[in-house]
């Protein structure tokens, strides 16, 4: 509703208002007929200014949903929400069926029992004598290079970076600059 028609439609229920005052048990025939062209007049104002069509529902979430006349505020889409929402509350309660334990364990376990493999990218860095870690790992090798760019390009960078994948083994992916060994003893341990 736009503010022309708001204010159009306001003006013509004080008028309804004032009308609505002014009726008594002897009021003239004329003057009811006026009431009512005012009367018409308003909703046909009311009539053009409602965009959408009267709320099927009392949702205020879904006024134009589907209809469930079970349903508290006759809105399906939200009864089907407390519906799962109760279902999964009750399947929750109750108590899981036992799996049947196998006749003899096995020496070496079953697949159940082993780690899910796991692939990372390790950020290193070579402190002079060894790579390090210098970073969290990370799940996504993008991330990794970008975290690496960035610790090349700060105010303390190290000699060299590496991107070291792992999937239950380990593959070295990348290295920036060269790790050369770096003796502690100033003078080569003399």
């Amino acid at each position: 509703m736009n503010h022309a028609q708001l204010t159009a439609l306001g003006r013509a229920l004080r008028l309804l208002g004032e009308h609505g005052e002014a009726l008594t048990a002897d009021t003239p025939d004329a003057r009811l007929h006026e009431v009512k062209a005012d009367l018409r007049r308003a909703l046909d104002l009311l009539e053009e200014s409602v965009g959408a069509g009267a709320p099927a529902t009392r949702c205020p979430e879904h006024p134009q949903g589907p209809v469930d006349e079970s349903a508290p505020d006759l809105c399906l889409l939200c009864e089907t929400r407390r519906r799962a929402a109760r279902r999964s509350e009750f399947q929750g309660s109750r108590p899981q069926a036992v799996e049947p334990v196998a006749t003899a364990p096995s020496r070496y376990g079953v697949r159940a029992d082993r780690p899910q493999p796991q692939q990372r990218w390790l950020p290193e860095a070579w402190n002079g004598h060894e790579w390090q870690l210098c970073g969290t790992p990370r799940r996504d090798r993008r991330e990794a290079e970008a975290y690496l760019a960035a610790q090349r390009r700060g105010s303390r960078p190290a000699m060299a970076y590496r991107l070291v994948h792992e999937f239950t083994d380990y593959e070295v992916l990348r290295i920036w600059g060269t790790p050369v060994q770096v003796d502690i003893e100033p003078m080569g341990n003399l």
